[in-house]
Parts: structure tokens; sequence; C-alpha cells
């Protein structure tokens, strides 16, 4: 199973700025998240400090124990190969062919042999779909074989913890679809711990077993997707829902007096209510011949013992999502 990442009480400023402060989550060992939020929230930021390139100005991000932010330089670089990053244009060297940018981490971080580099290479180009691509150039492929170039490299150290930054960003809706099911199907084969960072509403909707969102420099909300999904967190909703009544505006947010407006308007009909998405949509299931993912019962088991805690429209939500969708088979 992936390791269980623990976030406290983390806060990054560059300057005076104040980029967002005390984000307190656990990431489940070996379950699907995403971190949400509207463009210019800190939300790659978070992801390189999460790796010790970016140094937060308080807080700790502990992997197995060992504090990211404060732990030396060599147990930094130990700790780095437990994870595996997706990077938004998939930061592919262009003088190399996809089998050597592949490689590269191999040739890097282990000892291998050439004939042990060449089978990992080749099981990893073909789980992401690139059997037969290894003497293409970057420049040669389109953005979404480039992405899934970046993921098999990503993968290459059979990391515990898998980082995507916005891994639908520059595709079109039938690759991100492509790319959105073959994170759940890695899932599934590995049961790796994957964060993805993201503002793709559909891909937040259908993809992570958990959800989380920063705005207004700090963390709304974190927890399973049922959750989140039926949130009445004004900012939750509207973000989730796509529209455009809320607190986010089109720069970062809407001062208190644009949203109370918006509310007299609403009530008095000036403006009309927008139709919103509302519900726990199913959540992508693996690919057919795959094993079930065991992060989805773990996350069930876990939403189940929060019932109690929930408003009731939630928590009959929450129900129905639940026992709308195949349990994963116990044991697996």
């Amino acid at each position: 199973m992936g390791a269980e990442v623990v976030i406290e009480g983390l806060s990054k400023s560059f300057g005076p700025q104040t980029i967002w402060r005390d984000v307190d989550f656990t990431l489940p060992p070996g379950e699907v998240s995403a971190l949400l939020g509207p463009s210019g929230t800190g939300k790659s930021v978070f992801l390189k400090s999460m790796i010790g390139l970016l140094k937060p100005e308080t807080g700790r991000c502990l992997v197995n124990g060992v504090d990211i932010c404060s732990c030396s330089e060599h147990d930094l670089y130990e700790i780095r190969k437990l994870f595996g990053v997706l990077f938004q244009d998939g930061a592919l060297f262009g003088s190399m062919d996809l089998f050597d940018n592949v490689a590269f981490p191999l040739r890097e971080h282990t000892r291998k042999t050439e004939a042990e580099i060449r089978r990992i290479v080749l099981e990893r180009m073909e789980m992401v779909g690139l059997s037969g691509a290894e003497d293409k150039l970057p420049g040669e492929i389109s953005g979404g074989m480039r992405k899934r170039a970046g993921l098999a490299r990503a993968l290459v150290l059979d990391p515990e913890i898998i980082l995507c930054d916005e891994p639908d960003s520059g595709l079109d809706p039938v690759r991100t679809a492509y790319l959105s099911q073959l994170l759940i199907d890695i899932n599934a084969q590995l049961d790796a711990t994957i964060l993805i960072v993201t503002h793709n509403i559909n891909v937040a909707r259908t993809v992570p077993d958990n959800l989380g969102m920063l705005f207004r420099r700090e963390l709304v909300l974190f927890g399973p997707r049922e959750v989140l999904l039926t949130s009445e967190e004004p900012v939750v909703s509207q973000f989730l829902g796509g529209h455009r009544t809320g607190p986010i505006g089109m720069s970062e947010e809407k001062d208190q007096a644009s949203i109370d407006r918006e509310k007299q308007w609403l009530a008095s009909g000036r403006i009309a209510a927008e139709q919103q998405v509302t519900g726990v949509p199913p959540q992508l299931p693996v690919s057919e011949g795959l094993p079930e993912r065991r992060a989805v019962r773990r996350r069930q088991d876990r939403v189940l013992g929060m019932l109690d805690d929930l408003p009731p429209a939630a928590r009959d939500s929450v129900l129905r999502s639940i026992n709308s969708q195949p349990a994963a088979t116990p044991g697996r």
C-alpha cells in the first residue's frame, strides 16, 4: 500500500504575500485524492512544498514519519525516492527519445543493469499505452502522449506516492478522460497514494476518493468524495457546480459586498438561479480485467463511520451513493 502523508500547519509565503496558511490534512494511504481551487490559489506551490522543492515557513509534511520540511539533505534525497511526479508539461528532455526519458530515474538513482532497466521501462510504457513509441522524440508526439510518457517516468522507481500537477492541462476532453482512467487503473494495480492537483470539475467529481479545496489562502475542506460533493459550503458548491454566483469571482475571490448583492438579487429574481450540479455521481470504475481498487472499500468504511456527524441531506446522498455502487471484494 502507498505511504500516508500527514500535513500539519503548513504555511507558505513569498515575501509579504501569503500563498496559504495553516493547512492540515492527511492523504489516506493507497487512495486517490484531489486538491482543487481556482487558478492562483497555490496548488502547484503546495505540490512543490510536499517534495521539498520549496520550503514552507511553518508546519510539517510527514512521510513515513520523516518531516520533509526539516530533515537533512540525505534523508530528503532518500524520501524523494518514494515519490513519482507528473509535471504539467510532462517535463521531458527534448533531446532524448521516450525510452531514455523514462529510463532516466533508473540510471540516476539505481545500479540496475541495462537489461533490468529495459525490462522496467518497457513494462511501464506498456502500462500507460506507449508500447512501440520508445524511439519517438517528445517533439514528435502529441501532448497526451507526452503526459503518458511523463507518467511512465514517474512510475519506474515503484513510488508509494504519485503527485500529478494538473494532468488535464492542455488536453482535450477525450484525452483527459483517457488519462483519468489511466490514473484509476494504476491505483488498482499499484495501490499507490495519488494526489491530483486540478481545477477540472469533471475530474474532481468522478476520479478521486477524497477531495480538498484551497480558497482565500486556506484549506476550506478535505474529506471523502461523498462528503465534499454534498457539501453546502458556498465556495465548494459553487466550484463543483461550475456556476457564477458565490464567493469565487473573475479574480480569486469576491468581496463580501458583492456576495451580499448577489444574494439580494437572487431573492428578488433580478438574476436567475443557475443550474447547479448536485448529488454524488458514480466514481470512475477500473478497466475490465483489472482488480477492484482496495481504496474504494477503505473510503466507504471511513465514510460510514462519519454518517452521524453529517447533515441529513448529505447523509442521505452518501448512503444512496454508496449503496448504488458495487463494493470492492473483501480482502482484495
